[in-house]
């Protein structure tokens, strides 16, 4: 069956010829290999190197043979390689869904504005609380984690509502970017205002938090954060197919049947819990939403999201890993914050899309 073309400009085809699912088969087996290597390295590579053995004796539940690399992998590394594992999956997933739903390429949670929205969410929480620890969670805000993941999820689908009702009436993908960043600049103005009367201890939380990081979740919070994206990644997977009949505009998917609305929404509501989990307790991380989903897009010569939903989670927690891990700057003293990583690797990325897009007048 020949390819069609989407209204986005992707090609979509339905169904697969035998040699390209093989190839297909073969990159996925890759990816898996991939994400295996990443969040392996990520327990043995740092500044402290650990040897592959005695990672795998302490995973095991041995002891390792000296207490502090039991200390370093159980403490630190195992909890911040699943942290980047499951927030790469997530902005990735949320990133997907966005570009589908919006019919444009440049989607994601920080250029359209959400994970603004979320960062406010958070910024009333650090900076609006009367007692706040040094640390961004802060284990008695008043709050609580609850609360912050509440927040951060409630100001994200604030400004994904607002976003959304404003696409129904505006079709031009240039203007819904530039509302994206206007919202951004919206949503700095109040926290700016929040920092200006914030207690220096809180403005430094937050600051701090500014940064990115995959590396401030304990296995306390991981209580929390673990199961809210568990939940967010679940309900993206629900929207798969009706995600598929938009790919071909909103009357195709009305034709067969899909209640347009109610796909709008649950988008939104499990894009939001997405990003403002993510963003609640890693901080507003950049580029992973836009760049992941195009780079699969690119792996498997395909739009269906049968295929990107599952390999962007692949594809996302591994790069998610790999950028915390040269954030490290392994086999050295000193760190780079991970929002400098991402940026310096996603940057070219986008500008590598919108330049092959307008060489084919799509933008």
């Amino acid at each position: 069956m020949s390819a069609q073309t989407t209204r986005a400009g992707w090609e979509y085809a339905p169904v697969s010829p035998f040699p390209v699912l093989r190839i297909r088969r073969s990159v996925l087996l890759l990816l898996v290999v991939l994400a295996g290597t990443a969040f392996a390295s990520s327990l043995m590579i740092g500044a402290v190197s650990i040897p592959p053995g005695e990672v795998l004796r302490v995973l095991l539940g041995g002891q390792a043979s000296k207490d502090t690399w039991q200390t370093i992998i159980l403490t630190f590394r195992l909890p911040k390689a699943i942290t980047a594992l499951f927030a790469g999956a997530a902005l990735s997933v949320a990133g997907l869904q966005m570009q589908t739903l919006f019919r444009n390429p440049l989607a994601d949670p920080f250029v359209l504005g959400v994970s603004s929205g979320a960062s406010l969410g958070v910024a009333l929480v650090v900076l609006g609380g009367t007692s706040v620890s040094a640390s961004v969670f802060g284990r008695t805000a008043f709050l609580g984690e609850v609360g912050l993941v509440g927040a951060a999820s409630l100001g994200a689908a604030a400004v994904f509502a607002v976003v959304l009702a404003i696409a129904r009436r505006v079709q031009s993908a240039v203007t819904l970017l530039v509302l994206g960043l206007m919202v951004s600049y919206l949503t700095s103005a109040v926290v700016s205002v929040l920092i200006y009367f914030s207690l220096p201890e809180q403005v430094s939380a937050y600051i701090n938090w500014t940064f990115g990081s995959f590396g401030g979740v304990t296995w306390q919070q991981m209580r929390a954060f673990a199961p809210a994206l568990l939940v967010g990644l679940l309900a993206a997977w629900i929207t798969v197919k009706p995600l598929n009949a938009l790919l071909l505009g909103e009357n195709y998917a009305r034709s067969m049947g899909v209640n347009v609305r109610a796909v709008r929404w649950w988008v939104a509501a499990s894009a939001s819990l997405l990003a403002g989990v993510v963003t609640a307790f890693c901080g507003p991380i950049g580029f992973i939403g836009i760049a992941v989903p195009h780079l699969c897009r690119a792996l498997f010569v395909s739009s269906d999201h049968r295929i990107l939903m599952p390999t962007s989670v692949l594809l996302g927690g591994s790069l998610a890993l790999i950028f915390d891990l040269i954030s490290q700057m392994p086999g050295t003293q000193y760190a780079l914050p991970l929002n400098v990583v991402t940026s310096a690797v996603g940057a070219p990325i986008v500008l590598w899309i919108v330049a092959r897009r307008q060489s084919f007048g799509r933008i």
